[in-house]
């Protein structure tokens, strides 16, 4: 079977395997059925990442200051290495060749900077050079070739170069042809929607994912503390939440249990729980938070709870369990459409969205209880926990709401109309404008045709039971002309998906293509979709979203799959968006993986999403996450650049002794720079050696300078003349050593006693010293040569006197 072609193809080495993995699996005897497909834009990165566009204008490389792949500090450093390079070749009077060498540097700065430097994926190595089209690289061969070591140390490449253009091109070339440069600057599908979120051609948006959290038993909602400790809460439906930090672990012990009051059942699809959990805007100075739950009474009366608790005053990851206060209960006529949403609108006020109590198009009274506004049921409900009512409420309600003076209506009712609200979220608005700021969006579940999304206001009736999404259940309420509903934003019919779940308008950092789209899901059918809204006429279109191809979601640690049964969507501290998925919905099944998205064509610059989180206090153990989704790549592995080359030219020309000019001292003697004997400055390595010394090794060193010291004593005893010695005496060599060698003997045996003895002789050069003992001796040059010639005397010495000490108790033995 013969390999596809690779021109005009971005396959890595991987995806070719993939590929022809896939193509035998189509064939049929002989015949070859061919799957490869046109390659797709893919920017990327030189660190694995997509591009972004930089938060200020380069100085540089200019022409990538819209989109690309450095930021203000990137382009400075290439820049100092260019001017480097110019530098040197000014030096050594070469062609500065300024253009290409600037157009070849800036390649790392291009948003298709990987695939240029052959890093797309971490099986390949990445190249010096970018990747150069024929034409340009013969140019640049004619032109610059003289250039090339300034910008690699590759010997097979500048082998090439000096060799002849058709090797080197050959090698600087990259296989597709799209990719090169200057044919990336040209190609029309690699530039007409650069920077914009990949679509596919059913202009679907391809998004990819990262795994968070896993092994949870159907978590029914994660969110944040709002503290600044960027914690991640994730309750299960059976009634534990747990705590998880920034860095993925999650604390062995349990925020919170309630698994002994929770009602719920091991069947699959079962609406009972813990459902709900909100913390109050102040949990940071209060540590108040609140929670909804299904209980039941007397094993027959089912009823839905909101409490508030309390976290512990001794450990800032677990709650009080002895704190619980009960805030509302609410009875369940049966078993279904319980709700569950429990959050804080910006107002500061308590948000509870309740379902219409259960069975089949509400059949609870004459008009259901989601019209009756004197039942809770079937409502959105606002109150305020920060005080006590007079009558003996333990909340109060907020003076503004819609039908407090309604004698017909409760007064915790702040919209009504609604079947099974599941999953609400507030819009923390444009990170610019604030626009949209405080808006309650909410996925409320239909009864046989249609799913909906709806923006919550003050005193709105949402329609059902007498409409479901903008078409009519019950005809009677329906041409009710004081029916005066609100329709939704947006709705989908069973053929997409039958149980909608709400999601959140995006307002992160992380990806900024995604700003301002409400992403939302299915729990049926597992589908993502997303509503974009036209700020002109209000209205809301849908953008729907896939996950992206293999070679779209090529990043390390990504993966373009999840659970089919989509539960919740969350957000993070910081805005970033979530879901929670399983793939058996059970709320004893261990199955619920938690996602994060993340766009693959644009991410926001480096250093802008840095988070500063307030440190948590961890009592007991942690579990380091695992992850378990294969990811698209197989490896965390990233690509490893060489450092860049820095090219400095010396201030100075070196100086040598020989330039060094004798200067005249008071006395009148004329002294040159090696007759100044300067102290070096110990440095900080050399006093951290002396003081990590080891005991046995100081004892030696003591033990050796108390030797030298003696040996000192004694030659100047044997001084019978006290004359003042000029720098020339001193270098002098003694020409009488043996006298020498034994005064010196009772010194040397001191060094037996100390096991000084050295085992390695230097012989010392008895011409050379012959020689230099003359009266005309020439007085060293050199600052370094003096000290060592000393020292090399000062050491032939002591091997005399040594070897002298060795005779001597050979003879005394034979003699014994």
């Amino acid at each position: 079977m013969n390999k596809p072609a690779l021109h005009k193809q971005r396959i890595t080495p991987r995806r070719y395997n993939l590929e022809m993995r896939h193509n035998y699996s189509l064939c049929r005897g002989w015949v070859y059925v061919s799957s490869v497909k046109p390659a797709s834009a893919h920017p990327q990165c030189l660190d694995f990442k997509p591009p972004f566009k930089p938060p200020w204008h380069l100085e540089f490389c200019n022409q990538y200051e819209q989109f690309g792949c450095c930021d203000q500090g990137t382009d400075n450093m290439i820049a100092e290495r260019y001017w480097d390079i110019i530098e040197q070749l000014e030096a050594a009077g070469h062609e500065l060749c300024t253009d290409m060498l600037k157009e070849i540097m800036c390649q790392e700065c291009s948003p298709y900077a990987a695939h240029l430097y052959d890093a797309e994926d971490p099986y390949t190595p990445v190249r010096e050079i970018p990747g150069l089209c024929f034409d340009y690289c013969s140019e640049f061969h004619s032109k610059c070739r003289h250039v090339l070591k300034y910008l690699t140390v590759n010997q097979l490449l500048l082998y090439a170069a000096e060799r002849d253009v058709t090797t080197f091109c050959s090698m600087v070339d990259l296989p597709d042809q799209d990719y090169c440069y200057p044919n990336v600057l040209k190609s029309s599908d690699l530039n007409s929607n650069l920077g914009q979120v990949v679509e596919d051609p059913r202009g679907c948006l391809q998004l990819c994912l990262t795994e968070v959290a896993n092994n949870l038993r159907n978590p029914v909602l994660m969110l944040h503390s709002g503290d600044d400790t960027h914690r991640m809460f994730i309750a299960e439906q059976m009634g534990f939440v747990w705590v998880y930090l920034r860095d993925g672990s999650r604390l062995e012990q349990p925020f919170l249990d309630m698994s002994g009051e929770v009602m719920t059942t091991p069947w699959l699809g079962d609406e009972r729980g813990f459902l709900g959990m909100a913390f109050h805007p102040k949990y940071r100075d209060n540590g108040r938070f609140f929670i909804y739950y299904s209980i039941q009474v007397s094993s027959e009366l089912e009823k839905i709870r909101i409490s508030e608790m309390k976290v512990s005053a001794y450990d800032m990851n677990v709650a009080d369990p002895y704190s619980e206060r009960f805030i509302l209960e609410i009875v369940e006529p049966a078993a279904n459409h319980n709700g569950g949403q429990l959050l804080f609108g910006v107002d500061g006020y308590l948000y509870i969205f309740t379902g219409d109590g259960g069975k089949a198009g509400d059949p609870f009274g004459k008009y259901g209880n989601a019209q009756n506004k004197s039942a809770l049921l079937g409502k959105v409900l606002r109150i305020d926990v920060d005080g006590s009512d007079p009558s003996g409420m333990p909340y109060r309600i907020p003076p503004d709401n819609p039908f407090l003076g309604d004698p017909g209506a409760r007064p915790e009712v702040f919209a009504y109309g609604v079947r099974n609200m599941w999953r609400c979220s507030v819009d923390r608005g444009d990170p610019v404008s604030g626009y949209g700021r405080g808006r309650i969006f909410c996925g409320d579940v239909g009864q046989n045709r249609y799913e909906e999304i709806d923006i919550i206001i003050k005193g709105g009736n949402y329609g059902w039971r007498a409409k479901e999404g903008f078409e009519c259940y019950d005809m009677k309420l329906c041409q009710n002309s004081s029916l005066n509903d609100i329709l939704p934003i947006f709705a989908y019919s069973h053929h997409v998906g039958k149980s909608v779940t709400g999601g959140y308008v995006y307002r992160g950092c992380e990806s900024p293509n995604l700003n301002g789209l409400y992403i939302f899901g299915d729990f049926m059918s597992g589908r993502i979709m997303a509503l974009e809204e036209d700020r002109t006429t209000g209205n809301w279109k849908e953008r729907s979203v896939c996950m992206g191809d293999t070679e779209t979601c090529s990043f390390p640690g990504l993966i373009n799959h999840h659970h089919k049964f989509i539960i919740s969507f969350a957000e993070d501290e910081a805005g970033e968006l979530y879901f929670l998925a399983t793939s058996y919905p059970s709320a004893m099944s261990a199955f619920g993986t938690v996602f994060k998205f993340m766009d693959p064509s644009r991410r926001a610059p480096p250093g802008k999403c840095k988070q500063k989180p307030l440190p948590v206090k961890v009592r007991g153990k942690k579990f380091p996450f695992v992850p378990k989704e294969l990811t698209v790549l197989g490896t965390n592995e990233k690509p490893t650049r060489p450092p860049p080359r820095k090219f400095k030219l010396p201030t100075k020309p070196p100086v040598r002794s020989s330039q060094i000019k004798p200067t005249t001292t008071a006395a009148g003697n004329s002294t040159t720079g090696a007759a100044v004997k300067v102290k070096p400055k110990s440095s900080d390595k050399d006093t951290k050696k002396k003081n990590m010394v080891k005991p046995w090794k100081k004892d030696k060193m003591l033990n050796k300078k108390k030797a030298s010291t003696q040996a000192k004593k004694n030659t100047l005893k044997q001084k019978s003349k006290k004359t003042t010695v000029s720098v020339k005496d001193k270098v002098k060599p003694k020409t009488n050593q043996t006298a020498t060698e034994t005064l010196n003997t009772s010194n040397a045996h001191n060094g037996l006693k100390d096991n000084k003895i050295h085992t390695k002789r230097k012989i010392p050069q008895r011409k050379a010293a012959q020689k230099q003992s003359g009266p005309k001796m020439k007085i060293k040059e050199s600052t370094k040569e003096y000290p060592a010639f000393v020292n090399k005397t000062k050491a032939n010495f002591n091997v005399r006197s040594n070897r002298t000490l060795t005779r001597q108790l050979k003879v005394k033995s034979k003699q014994t």
